[in-house]
């Protein structure tokens, strides 16, 4: 059971450092910088959120620095866009929030579950679920200069968690660990799309200018 769990982890997390790699590249290419500029925000974007869970939870190295795959795989997939940025650019609004709730639920299940796998309580858990997912994407716009996006947009941390969450419950009751994954990923996409096609939003104040 444990090493098909593992595989999961592995699997989750290279896919999601692949979507977000794209995702940050993107992001990167409409702010206007030059290759390298490029390549720097798909690697934070990619692998940001997993270092930091990663140092939270005593897995050190972390496997941006361990794993060789890691790494190659964020500036091969940030490169790709690059490279093909004609077409990249031309994705729709749709695709692009697709594509980011396909990172978000890959990255809250490893996180979750490599958590669980060092010993740390099913909350905590939940929560480097949720940083996983999300890490990358506020180190970006701390890069970048700007609010980050993930603490504004619908329900977008919100949906990570609850993944997250889906992942411990299943686990609690002795869900098989694919059974598991597709359950809890499902959970996060379909929170995020729900948010976004309905504009669900966690209660905010309003300060009078």
């Amino acid at each position: 059971m444990r090493p098909r769990v593992e595989k999961i982890v592995l699997v989750a997390d290279l896919a999601g450092t692949a979507v977000f790699a794209i995702e940050g590249a993107i992001s990167a290419m409409r702010s206007g910088l030059d290759l390298l500029g490029v390549m720097v925000i798909a690697f934070i974007v990619a692998l940001g959120g997993g270092v930091t869970r990663d140092l939270l939870i005593g897995a050190t190295p972390p496997n941006a620095v361990a794993d060789w795959r890691y790494p190659a795989l964020a500036f091969l997939m940030g490169g790709l866009a690059f490279v093909f940025h004609q077409q990249v650019l031309g994705w729709s609004g749709s695709t692009l929030i697709v594509l980011d709730a396909a990172g978000l639920a890959l990255f809250a299940v490893a996180g979750a579950q490599k958590a669980l796998n060092f010993g740390i309580s099913p909350f905590v858990a939940m929560l480097m679920g949720t940083i996983t997912g999300v890490g990358g994407g506020v180190l970006r716009d701390i890069v970048l200069a700007r609010v980050p996006v993930v603490l504004q947009a619908d329900l977008y941390a919100s949906s990570a968690f609850v993944g997250a969450a889906v992942l411990i419950i299943c686990r609690r009751f002795g869900v098989p660990p694919v059974a598991t994954a597709l359950l809890a990923g499902a959970a996060c996409v379909a929170l995020r799309l729900l948010s976004v096609s309905y504009g669900w939003q966690l209660p905010k104040v309003i300060v009078a200018s």
